[in-house]
């Protein structure tokens, strides 16, 4: 399970947890799931693109990734985000299924980006995943004290000269990154999963963002390793395991959080504190953004 080719699987699912538990972490607080489901399928289209044109997948995902995230932002910004998510993943689906329809020995290859290949990561792969992943956490740090301050308060955020357009442009580009180098590794049908199950899980155990944020991508390396595992040991796809894994931490810090009210507060008034419990957590970061 450690040696030949199962050390760049090992490799590179490290690197897509990182990075995915990261940006992952804004998606959740920013409700942004759409966008992180819209995006990876949507590069799909750039993938088939290249398949055609016999070139390297990441350059198609790249710039297809980086073309829907842009044509969100620039469509959502007069608009409703929902719709301009959706018209834009739409767009680029009916241009997959097109440069689809021109190539007959795609199979193989769609089928890996669609559910995910990381027992079939090749050595030439591990530079160019890396590479993107230290450019999208730099861009992630860059943008993060900013993008913190415009996802909890963004009226406070433009006070401050935040624009909200630019941040999430900014925020976009960071996502389309991150699908770029995570897509070859557990595919764009479940790659959101990864970028939403631990997340998700580790605000239900913490409020603090740097702690949240080193949980999610605690979580994401415990789930990608496991599902790795599991896939090697059962030769079932390694994002089913991911999607199940993910959902299971979110169940469980959703559960420690409801067992730890009811230890705080009681079982009569932790029913009533879960009403406000969102508006609660809200607090407890947004005075952890003013003291960044």
């Amino acid at each position: 399970m450690f040696s030949g080719f199962m050390v760049n699987a090992w490799i590179v699912a490290t690197i897509v947890a990182i990075v995915g538990g990261a940006v992952g972490f804004f998606v959740v607080l920013r409700g942004s799931a759409f966008v992180a489901h819209a995006i990876p399928n949507g590069s799909f289209a750039g993938a088939a693109l290249a398949n055609l044109l016999a070139i390297n997948p990441l350059i198609g995902l790249g710039v297809f990734s980086l073309g829907g995230a842009l044509g969100i932002g620039l469509l959502g910004r007069r608009g409703r985000h929902d719709v301009a998510t959706a018209l834009t993943l739409v767009f680029m689906l009916g241009l997959g299924a097109l440069f689809l329809s021109f190539s007959t020995e795609y199979a193989p290859e769609i089928y890996s980006l669609l559910f995910g290949e990381v027992l079939g990561i090749s050595t030439n792969e591990l530079a160019p995943t890396a590479a993107l992943a230290i450019v999208c956490l730099l861009a992630l740090a860059l943008v993060y004290r900013p993008l913190l301050l415009s996802s909890i308060l963004p009226e406070a955020g433009q006070a401050r000269g935040i624009g909200p357009f630019a941040i999430e442009l900014a925020f976009l580009v960071v996502v389309a990154l991150a699908t770029t180098m995570t897509v070859p590794v557990v595919g764009t049908a479940l790659i959101f999963s990864l970028m939403i199950g631990p997340p998700a899980a580790a605000r239900a155990f913490t409020a603090r963002p740097p702690l949240a944020i080193a949980l999610s991508v605690a979580i994401a390396l415990a789930t990608v390793w496991a599902a790795i595992s599991l896939s090697y040991q059962t030769n079932w796809p390694v994002g089913f395991f991911v999607g199940v894994i993910s959902a299971a931490a979110y169940a469980c810090g959703r559960g420690w959080a409801f067992w730890h009210r009811r230890q705080r507060l009681g079982p009569t008034t932790g029913r009533l504190a879960d009403k406000g419990n969102g508006a609660a957590r809200m607090g407890v970061a947004t005075r952890a953004a003013a003291d960044s």
